[in-house]
């Protein structure tokens, strides 16, 4: 497979997953990007980490002379990918939407968010990783939303499978802990957790937080309490948006950040791989572990 049809097909599977209900609005992955690279590159062997930074470039160069190496790929966004990090967020006014949020309310919250993440951005050295793949002249890209949208896909069908056994919040933990990467989390005391909210607590109604680039607003959670949202299941939560949550009286259960992401990553791949009816050789680093799915 070649390197820019690699790269199609992680943008073109991220349209399959995402959660949007009208797939015209997807045209491209602003945090998603070829961010070095030959498109004719053929790729077989592949490095694949949750963070690629400099130091993550230079022990793949070494591999790639010792073993030979295609590829690097990073979850988290680099280079023109994270300035673009803010420009995916727009995805969550259609989640909030079909939660029950008003429209209104949901984009407004939202677009001050997004300045706020652009804010943010600009001021980072976000050149550095890609500068070190040039000079290596070693082909480098990141899939960040479209991995996403595989979390959100997977875990909205397995909860609707199982909708008759969640009825607690203590459920959706037990569920989630059946997940092979959450496993794996569990055993470096990151597995899926309450943060909010007692265990024999009723569910109600579940908002899934899994893509959308970012955080959002911190003053949508009173919003949701309103449209019946009761917990949420998370990829994380920062100390501001805990407090906010608190005080909106919202169940919250983290699933895990990096295991979530390497969640997605398997999945995209997964997809890519039976595309291609090709199998990539995977070399997992940067918390990232290589789990095959039929």
């Amino acid at each position: 497979m070649k390197l820019i049809d690699f790269y199609k097909q992680v943008v073109a599977f991220g349209r399959r997953a995402d959660p949007r209900r009208d797939k015209r609005k997807i045209k491209s992955f602003p945090d998603s990007a070829l961010l070095f690279g030959r498109p004719d590159t053929p790729v077989n062997k592949i490095m694949v980490g949750v963070d690629i930074e400099v130091a993550e470039l230079l022990l793949a160069d070494r591999i790639r002379q010792q073993e030979g190496l295609d590829l690097v790929v990073a979850h988290h966004p680099e280079g023109k990918a994270y300035t673009g990090l803010h420009e995916v967020m727009q995805l969550q006014v259609d989640l909030l939407v079909q939660a029950g949020v008003a429209q209104k309310t949901a984009a407004t919250l939202l677009k001050e968010r997004m300045t706020e993440v652009e804010r943010r951005v600009l001021s980072a050295n976000h050149t550095r990783p890609v500068d070190a793949a040039r000079l290596l002249n070693l082909p480098f890209m990141n899939m960040h939303t479209p991995a996403d949208n595989h979390v959100y896909r997977y875990l909205d069908n397995l909860f609707k499978q199982n909708a008759k056994k969640l009825t607690r919040v203590a459920d959706v933990v037990k569920l989630l802990s059946t997940i092979p990467e959450y496993k794996i989390a569990a055993k470096f005391n990151a597995g899926p957790r309450i943060i909010l909210g007692n265990p024999k607590r009723p569910i109600g109604k579940i908002l899934l937080e899994m893509t959308g680039g970012t955080e959002g607003s911190k003053d949508i959670f009173d919003k949701l309490y309103k449209a019946g949202v009761r917990t949420l299941v998370s990829m994380h939560l920062s100390e501001e948006h805990f407090k906010k949550v608190k005080d909106a009286n919202l169940n919250v259960v983290i699933a895990g950040h990096i295991s979530s992401d390497v969640l997605g990553m398997n999945l995209l791949l997964d997809n890519i791989q039976r595309y291609a009816k090709q199998d990539f050789e995977i070399i997992g680093c940067s918390g990232f572990t290589r789990i095959k799915r039929k």
